[in-house]
């Protein structure tokens, strides 16, 4: 049988009703998490253009493009809600998978729970299901054939499971709606070709999100795709893809992200937040990583925010000198402050052979760091976020706080809050509301209505 069969028949299969309290608990955090990225990007010019491009090519329609005002059709509205989540760099990810899939699931799940008013069971099953089919896939890949990290090349296939749960295709229709994802997502970047990382392209989440609605509904009106597509044994391990299907479910096995850069560099910026003093001037900044680092662009004066989450020397120099507020999230006018450019030109950067075999499984950094007193060196081998070093909830919720607080007033900020801890109880209709504007009931520009550009 096929691989995407088997995936197909426990994804159609799967009873709502049988998914961990653990697994709920986690999506609500995961959806928490992701709304606050969306609401961080949400004024980024990658975010702008999604959302313009989605009212213009989708055109109007009743999901909600979330915090704003705005409503397209299924499609344009998890593509824009998609952008807005991945603008900033600081949605979740997976080690193994070596990439991102809630900017993908839930936009996905939930316009398409939106469009047909699914219960709470189903959408959380649905996310599960999404993250758990994406995940499986991306984690399957042996390093050697991997020719791009970019999440927009597998994370369709989440996207693509989440919409037939919802929609309630057989198993005969998701393999389909999973081969034509699989198929048709986007080819984004490959390794040899870095620079992509700098533009607003990024790592082709969104238009994979296009993919894989479009290829459920499409499915689901008879069109076929490759049910072979995952059966190459050279390309794709058997095991990890449906092995002990059920048993637990990889959505908790995702890190959040603190700082709103490349995961790749989040142990280095602990170990310098660990070791700054503040106000002391910095002699030397030394860092040593896996050698995939060096695959990234690391420019060390980006010009736009896309290029800036994608260098070490940037967001180190910018963590070390005003420590973890400024990536929480990065500011366009640090991209021509003075002093980081001065540390980043200045910053040392080098693979370390202890590291070598910890990639994907880990993003470790050795950093010494001159401050005036000789050299410090710290190791870290779990970044913080990591399942081996997690935020807590009471953190998730502050980073939640804090990376929201330009674009949502406080008490916009607790309705959402509210919302999502009543989930269990009241579905998702009451977050689907809360995440439109409060209207007049806040009077702050932080709440401003977002419009269209001409």
């Amino acid at each position: 049988m096929p691989v995407i069969t088997e995936l197909a028949n426990f994804s159609s299969s799967y009873a709502a009703n049988a998914l961990p309290t653990g697994t709920r608990r986690t999506i609500s955090l995961l959806t928490l998490d992701l709304i606050g990225a969306a609401a961080a990007g949400l004024r980024s010019p990658l975010a702008d253009a999604a959302r313009n491009s989605a009212l213009e090519s989708y055109g109007e329609g009743h999901i909600n493009i979330w915090l704003t005002d705005k409503r397209s059709g299924v499609v344009g509205a998890a593509m824009a809600n998609s952008a807005a989540a991945s603008a900033l760099d600081i949605d979740d990810g997976h080690r193994a998978a070596g990439g991102h899939a809630g900017a993908g699931v839930i936009p996905a799940a939930l316009a398409v729970a939106q469009a047909i008013d699914a219960s709470v069971s189903e959408t959380m099953a649905a996310i599960a299901l999404g993250y758990e089919i994406a995940l499986r896939i991306a984690s399957s890949r042996p390093a050697k054939t991997i020719d791009t990290l970019a999440s927009g090349r597998w994370v369709g296939y989440g996207g693509a499971a989440a919409t037939c749960r919802l929609l309630g295709l057989n198993a005969t229709q998701t393999a389909h709606a999973l081969a034509i994802a699989g198929s048709e997502a986007p080819i984004v970047f490959l390794g040899s070709t870095p620079k992509f990382e700098g533009s607003t392209i990024k790592e082709g989440i969104p238009p994979a999100v296009v993919a894989g609605v479009t290829a459920a509904y499409r499915a689901r009106s008879g069109a076929t795709g490759p049910l072979n597509l995952l059966d190459d044994n050279d390309r794709f391990t058997r095991d990890v893809l449906i092995g002990n299907l059920g048993s637990s479910w990889e959505v908790q096995n995702c890190y959040l992200k603190p700082y709103a850069c490349c995961r790749y560099m989040h142990a280095a910026i602990d170990a310098i937040l660990a070791m700054r003093q503040e106000g002391e001037k910095i002699r030397r900044l030394r860092i040593e990583t896996f050698q995939q680092s060096m695959r990234l662009a690391n420019e060390r004066a980006p010009s736009t925010l896309e290029g800036g989450q994608y260098s070490f020397y940037f967001n180190c120099a910018l963590a070390a000198l005003y420590g973890w507020e400024a990536l929480q999230p990065v500011q366009v006018e640090r991209l021509t402050d003075a002093r980081v450019l001065d540390l980043a030109a200045r910053i040392e950067l080098e693979p370390s052979p202890d590291f070598a075999t910890a990639f994907p499984v880990g993003t470790p950094a050795r950093v010494v760091m001159d401050q005036g007193k000789g050299p410090e060196e710290m190791v870290v081998l779990h970044p913080l976020g990591d399942v081996a070093n997690p935020l807590s909830t009471d953190q998730i919720v502050a980073k939640f706080k804090n990376i929201s607080r330009a674009n949502i007033h406080p008490r916009w900020q607790d309705e959402i809050l509210s919302a999502l801890a009543s989930l269990d109880t009241k579905g998702f209709p009451p977050l689907l509301a809360a995440l439109s504007p409060p209207d007049n009931r806040y009077s702050t520009s932080q709440t401003r209505k977002l419009e269209p550009s001409a």
